[in-house]
């Protein structure tokens, strides 16, 4: 008999650095982890490039407008949560228009910079990590599994 097909959650996190500091957003009436800071973040819609995805998110959080080209993956996370097995991609944004700005504050309560090396107690875990291993030059890591 076959193994049915499971399903796989994608979702995008984009890192802007400006002077050493990185833009972080805490999450409020979401659902998950709110009260916690994370990236300009958002699932994959389907039927969208993982960097459409990023231009997307960037625009609807932060109203910030990309070019593809500004945009580099360099890490991706195989993670394991209770909703289910997700691939993350981060994504480093090189270069940007405009200024951010609040732009969903009914799910983002704060936006702030925070040194790369000193990010907030509240942050979610598994962005945490990913950070961690960005700053370490990994782009390959999984979060959640019992291995």
């Amino acid at each position: 008999m076959d193994k049915p097909w499971f399903h796989i959650y994608g979702a995008v996190y984009l890192l802007f650095v400006r002077e050493g500091k990185l833009l972080m957003l805490r999450r409020t009436n979401t659902g998950y982890e709110d009260g916690k800071f994370s990236l300009v973040a958002g699932k994959l819609d389907g039927g969208e490039e993982v960097k459409q995805a990023a231009i997307r998110e960037a625009e609807e959080e932060i109203g910030i407008r990309l070019h593809p080209d500004n945009l580099e993956v360099v890490l991706v996370m195989h993670r394991m949560s209770d909703s289910g097995e997700w691939v993350d991609f981060f994504l480093r944004v090189n270069a940007w228009e405009g200024e951010p700005f609040n732009n969903e504050p009914e799910k983002c309560s704060e936006m702030a910079w925070f040194p790369l090396e000193i990010l907030p107690d509240a942050t979610i875990p598994h962005v945490r990590q990913a950070i961690s291993r960005i700053r370490e030059g990994v782009v390959y890591d999984s979060f959640g599994w019992d291995i």
